[in-house]
């Protein structure tokens, strides 16, 4: 991919530390847990392949993937509140798995609140399915809530199959 490739509804490109600002701010925006930005920039640092989607007028969402041997984990997609429900994480989501797939990953791992029900039903939809849940995951307002594990295998055919934006 080329270091900004132009998709439907802005721009993806690999996220750098100089664009944490502009992370953060959709961050907050976005869980009323966010991550900090010593996470994204120890991601970031650590070599984490990490993507961005932006417009001309600024950060739409991002997308961070950890990879280990065979496996990625995606660990963050998130789409500012005031654009959601316009295809931008189906975009984020779809290219990192294709970075995953790129390099050489044959399954993709990831958590999500059992409360997102947006979320779990855009996973489904990219073929990913639930095998588990990791108990009290996240910091909830009242204690903590379980995390549902979901998965996806790569295989050749994913791509083709996988429905238009």
């Amino acid at each position: 991919m080329n270091a900004r490739a132009k998709v439907a509804g802005g721009f993806m490109r690999p996220m750098f530390e100089d664009d944490l600002d502009a992370v953060m701010e959709v961050e907050l925006r976005a869980y009323p847990f966010p991550w900090t930005r010593g996470i994204f920039q120890d991601c970031l640092r650590a070599g984490y392949p990490a993507r961005l989607l932006e417009r001309e007028d600024g950060v739409v969402g991002y997308g961070m993937l950890s990879m280990a041997a065979d496996e990625a984990h995606v660990l963050n997609v998130c789409v500012d509140p005031l654009v959601q429900s316009q295809g931008h994480g189906r975009r984020l989501l779809r290219e990192l798995v294709r970075v995953a797939r790129a390099r050489g990953a044959v399954r993709v791992f990831l958590e999500v609140r059992p409360s997102n029900a947006p979320a779990i039903a855009l996973y489904h939809s990219e073929g990913f399915n639930e095998i588990g849940r990791r108990p009290r995951y996240y910091p909830a307002e009242h204690g903590r809530e379980d995390a549902l594990v979901m998965a996806m295998e790569l295989v050749d055919e994913d791509i083709s199959t996988m429905p238009p934006l």
